[in-house]
């Protein structure tokens, strides 16, 4: 072809617009395919995962408040994407929006955890739910009215046999508004069991990974003044292979997390109930197993589903009725499938059983009173009670103050970080944003790439801990930095720079085709100066 007509007008300016088009339709390929989730929400961090319908490099838009002007990136642009928010504030609402490549979700919030120690904590808990069912969207709707803190799973969380697919249409869909702003700690149940021991349950849910084999079958966590467990009664009923979990493995961890924890109160959550009058009865492996060792370090309440009733112990030692002390059991496997009525005369040890409501636990903990009712959809007490203890009056509480020298650079860029604190002989470690750590009063970091970074530093003594963040801006060599470049102070995470301004945080925030839209306008602007040559 002859070169004037290779540049001619009439030639470029359709494979432009043709151009842009396509990326206009590139943009808008990624839609999410499941609604954004909350996993492994702490004081400081937490976790949305999310599906998409195909790959892009998707980024979470999140702040203190209504606000979403910070930015997290996926890190990939694979279609199945977990991303985790670093330096939140303890006890703090956030807002934040999933923009995958043209597909943006709506905008949810969430609660932080309180710090560790804090004596006012609220949850629900509910079993043997995933049946896609209208009576467990009426179950989950319930339970996101009363707004709790965190929501403990108790197994059977997709039926009938935990695959995939039915993670997605018979938890995930159904439960899409509860999980966008409560975070999920499930139990494994044995429905998922039925489907490679339960491997399609560990690739949906992001847990804490801390017993010896690092698996998120069975894990702790504390959420204020609670110590949670959540064991995988399965494997201790020997469901598992030897290679996956054991029971002597489970029970070492039980031992082990219990005696070191300090809360001031202790709940453990699995699936097959120690105590049940219901159609699978009692599984006495797991009372014979677990119950000495609940009762040893001191275990507040047990609750357990498998069963599609509610059922509720009085207070047990060993196999009997306590006559001081002693351990509620409960069964709460009304989540959604399909009830069961008790054939069986009432125990002796059990204090109320109910086969005719689908309901929820709703449990307040305030001090040295736990609070819990047993909850219909509409709000009906079907059944309460209240356990006391006495409870340690909560420490002061702590301050800490974070700085940096340059709050802005061109990378590569260092920054030198201080923190103050009122807490007696703390630790101090530092989070930096870019997956680099460090510890002490005072650190030093280098920025290796541009973006920015929530630094965050948490300061811990003894059950106190108190974190706050910063952000940095490290931009590529050549770009300006902000009029605000310099030394920076916070108790709190600043503001971000609004992507609109100027400032691009990755992702896919700014579509292909208004990228080639200066370029559409340099080549008309070309074009004419052409046109005047030749005239």
């Amino acid at each position: 072809m002859h070169r004037r007509d290779a540049l001619s007008p009439r030639l470029l300016l359709p494979a432009l617009l043709l151009a842009l088009v396509g990326a206009t339709q590139g943009a808008r390929a990624a839609t999410l395919t499941r609604a954004p989730y909350l996993q492994n929400v702490k004081p400081d961090a937490a976790t949305v995962a999310f599906r998409m319908s195909g790959t892009c490099a998707a980024t979470v838009r999140y702040g203190k408040g209504s606000s979403t002007d910070l930015s997290a990136n996926a890190g990939s642009s694979a279609a199945v994407q977990a991303v985790t928010l670093r330096g939140l504030e303890p006890a703090t609402r956030y807002s934040y929006v999933v923009d995958a490549c043209g597909s943006s979700s709506p905008a949810k919030s969430f609660v932080t955890a309180p710090l560790q120690g804090t004596q006012k904590v609220h949850f629900a808990a509910v079993g043997d739910f995933g049946t896609g069912g209208t009576q467990e969207k009426q179950v989950a709707d319930a339970m996101l009215a009363l707004h709790p803190e965190l929501f403990v799973a108790l197994g059977d969380n997709a039926y009938d046999a935990g695959t995939e697919a039915q993670f997605q249409t018979n938890l995930f869909a159904p439960m899409a508004g509860l999980l966008a702003e409560v975070p999920l700690f499930p139990s494994v149940g044995n429905h998922e069991y039925v489907t490679n021991e339960a491997q399609p349950y560990l690739d949906n849910f992001y847990l804490p990974t801390n017993n010896a084999l690092g698996s998120e079958r069975f894990y702790s966590f504390d959420w204020g003044f609670i110590h949670f467990v959540s064991l995988d009664s399965n494997c201790a009923l020997g469901m598992s292979g030897a290679d996956k979990c054991t029971l002597a493995a489970q029970k070492a961890f039980v031992e082990q997390d219990l005696a070191a924890s300090t809360a001031a109160w202790k709940v453990v959550f699995f699936h097959h109930p120690p105590f049940s009058s219901g159609d699978h009865g009692s599984q006495l492996t797991m009372r014979r197993e677990f119950g000495p060792l609940f009762e040893k370090y001191g275990v507040d309440l047990v609750l357990t589903g498998h069963d599609h009733n509610y059922e509720r112990s009085y207070p047990m030692k060993g196999d009997n009725v306590a006559s001081s002390g002693g351990i509620p059991y409960l069964v709460v496997g009304s989540g959604g499938a399909t009830l069961r009525p008790f054939t069986t005369a009432k125990p002796s040890w059990s204090a109320v059983r109910n086969d005719t409501d689908y309901g929820f636990l709703d449990v307040n903990v305030e001090g040295g009173t736990l609070q819990a009712r047993f909850l219909n959809p509409s709000g009906r007490v079907v059944d309460s009670f209240t356990l006391t203890k006495q409870v340690a009056a909560p420490p002061s509480a702590a301050s800490l103050s974070v700085a940096v020298d340059k709050d802005s650079g061109t990378a590569p860029h260092q920054a030198q970080f201080t923190a103050t604190t009122s807490l007696s002989n703390p630790t101090l470690n530092w989070s930096f944003g870019d997956g680099g750590t460090s510890t002490g009063a005072q650190a030093s970091h280098t920025f290796t790439e541009p973006g920015q970074y929530t630094v965050s530093a948490t300061a811990t003594s003894g059950a106190q801990s108190v974190t706050r963040s910063l952000t940095v801006l490290v931009v590529a060599p050549g770009q300006p930095l902000p009029p605000s470049a310099g030394g920076g102070v916070a108790q709190q995470p600043p503001a971000a720079l609004n992507p609109s301004d100027g400032a691009q945080s990755g992702g896919c925030s700014a579509s292909p085709a208004a990228a080639l839209l200066p370029v559409a306008g340099l080549l008309a602007a070309g074009f004419a100066r052409r046109r005047r040559r030749r005239a």
